[in-house]
């Protein structure tokens, strides 16, 4: 039986940009006449990933990670290759595959600035067409593991990072995804919050057996999650194998990776 639920193969994506040379003569004649060029964040790559697992995907700035999990969740459309997560293809965005997955992007957020948290929780209740018995029940527990409970009608303009963070996981779990995409999920918290968050994914994905995919510069995110890693380096994927053995192998003290 076939556990695999993310299928990769010889995917590829390049992106179009123009190239830029300095000085003002330069940028006068740009502005006239741009050279288009095409710039690979991916590079043929192949890999599944099973069901259940937490899968560290880390690589420099430009590696292609953030461009990676866009082409999984559907957002973007790749160039070449075929992918494949619960057997749908992403950019498809098939209303069965949506409903199936949850992203939360460090830089970006789902929640609606100016209102509580919970409006916006309501809000994607009704998105995703939640049961409101189920619905409370989600947000009970999340509430509890989370600590959040006492700040649910507080404008999320005023939350702490640390503490939006929280409300955007539960926003991005709450319909129950069988597959989470998280994208420097603890970047520019304090440590209290990074092991709150941490501690709160590996409940999920133990008691729900959500698939999770993350990445992080910070190395102890990736020792507490994740039993397996993808390492990109210009689009490549240059290691696929457990934490141990690149630590043993490339001898990775380092408590974080730029």
């Amino acid at each position: 039986m076939n556990t695999n639920i993310i299928e990769v193969k010889n995917l590829s994506h390049s992106y179009r940009t123009f190239k830029k040379d300095s000085g003002f003569f330069n940028a006068l004649k740009d502005f006239i006449n741009r050279s288009v060029v095409y710039k690979q964040a991916v590079k043929d790559i192949s890999f599944h990933i099973s069901s259940g697992e937490i899968v560290g995907l880390l690589g420099a700035n430009g590696a292609g990670k953030t461009t990676l999990l866009k082409i999984l969740s559907g957002l973007i459309y790749p160039s070449s290759g075929c992918v494949k997560v619960m057997g749908k293809i992403p950019y498809n965005k098939e209303k069965s595959f949506l409903k199936q997955i949850g992203m939360v992007m460090g830089q970006k957020s789902q929640l609606l600035w100016d209102i509580p948290a919970l409006d916006s929780l309501y809000i994607i209740r009704e998105l995703y067409e939640i049961a409101p018995l189920i619905f409370e029940a989600r947000l009970d527990r999340f509430k509890n593991l989370l600590s959040i409970g006492d700040l649910m009608y507080t404008p999320v303009r005023n939350l702490s990072l640390g503490e939006r963070m929280k409300f955007e996981l539960v926003a991005a779990l709450i319909h129950n995804p069988k597959v989470l995409f998280l994208d420097e999920p603890t970047i520019g918290l304090d440590i209290i919050s990074q092991r709150a968050i941490r501690d709160f994914l590996l409940n999920i994905n133990q008691s729900e057996g959500t698939t999770i995919i993350v990445t992080s510069h910070y190395m102890r995110d990736i020792e507490v999650l994740a039993k397996r890693l993808l390492i990109m380096e210009k689009g490549a994927i240059l290691y696929d194998g457990s934490p141990g053995q690149i630590m043993k192998k490339f001898e990775l003290t380092q408590k974080r990776i730029i």
